[in-house]
């Protein structure tokens, strides 16, 4: 496809997905261009949030029924790793929304139809935890809460709340005896955000609190995003639970983020000689080797996580299932190589030397990001344990799986 039609905009689901890395190729410069203004402002820019609708990243999993351009995950990580190299606050707004988006194949036609295809894109974010109450009315809900870490959340039309559902003031139950809980989805002009997001790192995502009170939510607007009852699109894409999307998606990032520090890294070894040696970077027998090895592991790394990530999706597509295994091996990747990003990002940070600790240096703000990155759910090691546990024929909580 040509420039100037990507540049125009097709519709998501017009775009053939051999396309989508060109399309991602074109629309980085903007990105490189907003990403101080990014990391001053905390969030991404309005000039910058239209050319990301009209080129269509906002509906990179949403139905092609609505106008979403319904790619594979292999496809969608590849995206992010692109951006991410670029901007990681970018890359992150737009995995968190895209798989908040994916709402749209839970939602009753109606309802989809209200708020996917109207037109103008729709960006919903929305943050962690059970952080809301629901209580039943006629019709729908009486929701109350706060929620934070909403990517995004800024430039959203819809926020969602993750709540726990309440009958006459007592919490429902389901036939296990489990607490039910749904997600509630609300117009974003009728919550009040919070400026909580002053971080070390991923400042741009503008992740605020944001809270509603005593507000009335359809019952159409209420979904259970992971419950397979509830999924009204047929598509491959939509076996996925959320936290397999989320979980690929932001290790895609990780990759990104480690990979432009890398590369950062080798351009400056050829270039530099340390202060107080006579040896150049490029001539050291120590730095050709432990940068050799750094990018031995993150291509180790990054091949991990897409191959996994290919397998699965190749599985899905003959068999129409997702195992419990597969989500297992896709959480293993996704935890293992936002580790290794890490790692790989700390010794290029390290090995710039004090060349790296400027703000105008390459290496600076992406060291601050992919640590943000690691600290995220999605990266914690105690992922491992559970992979491990299910390997091993224990009892694990797959609840993050």
């Amino acid at each position: 496809m040509p420039e100037e039609a990507l540049r125009a905009g097709a519709r998501p689901a017009d775009v053939p997905r051999t396309d989508w890395l060109e399309r991602t190729r074109v629309i980085l410069p903007s990105i490189a261009a907003a990403a101080a203004e990014i990391e001053r402002e905390r969030r991404l820019p309005e000039r910058l949030v239209t050319e990301l609708k009209a080129a269509g990243f906002f509906g990179l999993l949403v139905p092609n029924s609505l106008g979403g351009a319904e790619l594979d995950p292999p496809t969608f990580g590849a995206i992010l790793e692109a951006i991410a190299g670029i901007d990681a606050s970018t890359a992150w707004c737009l995995a968190q929304t895209n798989v908040c988006n994916s709402v749209a194949a839970f939602l009753a036609p109606e309802a989809a139809q209200e708020i996917f295809g109207r037109g103008s894109p729709t960006v919903i974010a929305w943050g962690a935890g059970f952080g809301g109450r629901a209580e039943a009315v006629p019709g729908g809900y009486r929701v109350s809460g706060k929620w934070s870490f909403a990517s995004g959340g800024h430039h959203a039309n819809w926020l969602g709340g993750h709540c726990i559902v309440t009958d006459g003031g007592q919490e429902r139950r389901g036939p296990d005896g489990a607490v039910v809980t749904r997600t509630m989805l609300f117009p974003a002009d009728s919550t009040r955000l919070v400026d909580i997001w002053r971080v070390i790192g991923l400042r741009g995502t503008g992740s605020d609190a944001y809270t509603i009170e005593n507000l009335f939510v359809p019952e159409a607007h209420s979904i259970s995003r992971d419950d397979p009852a509830e999924r009204r699109h047929p598509a491959p894409l939509y076996l996925y639970p959320s936290n397999s999307l989320y979980g690929s998606g932001f290790a895609a990032v990780a990759a990104g983020i480690a990979r432009a520090m890398l590369e950062a890294l080798i351009a400056l070894a050829r270039e530099k000689t340390p202060r107080a040696l006579k040896t150049s970077m490029r001539a050291s027998p120590v730095s050709q080797y432990e940068i050799a090895r750094a990018e031995a592991r993150m291509r180790a790394a990054r091949m991990y996580l897409f191959g996994t990530v290919s397998e699965v999706w190749q599985s899905v597509l003959r068999t129409g299932r997702l195992a419990l295994e597969e989500r297992a091996a896709i959480r293993l990747a996704a935890t293992h190589v936002i580790h290794e990003a890490m790692a790989v990002a700390d010794f290029a940070y390290h090995w710039a030397g004090a060349t790296a600790i400027f703000e105008t240096s390459p290496f600076e703000r992406r060291f601050r990001d992919i640590h943000a990155v690691a600290q995220q759910l999605q990266g914690r090691a105690s992922h491992f344990e559970t992979v491990g546990q299910l390997m091993l024929g224990q009892e694990a909580d797959t609840s993050f799986l």
